[in-house]
């Protein structure tokens, strides 16, 4: 086998080893993002979060830190990987533009 063949060879194992690992990794990203923000979370403590606004007309879904498409929890920029209450509230709450 000439020494171009095994390098073809080589990079083709490694392009589709790195094409199931980014795959695989996005799945796992997904599962992560999947856990709801626990109100002990030590974030969740130093941001005031709470499940249930106690702020008239103040809640994540109208928040311009949410994320994601409309459903009953979501993705928020201040808490990476987890998921907040659609009708939740923190101190980082700023009105949606």
């Amino acid at each position: 086998m000439s020494k171009t063949n095994e390098k073809r060879r080589q990079f083709l194992k490694l392009s589709a080893g790195g094409l199931i690992g980014m795959t695989l990794g996005g799945v796992s990203l997904r599962a992560i993002a999947a856990e709801k923000v626990k109100l002990d979370d030590p974030l969740a403590v130093a941001m005031r979060y709470t499940h249930e606004s106690e702020v008239e007309g103040q809640y994540c879904h109208n928040c311009n830190l949410i994320q994601g498409e409309e459903a009953d929890w979501r993705p928020c920029a201040i808490f990476p990987g987890k998921l907040v209450a659609n009708e939740g509230w923190c101190a980082a709450w700023v009105a949606m533009q």
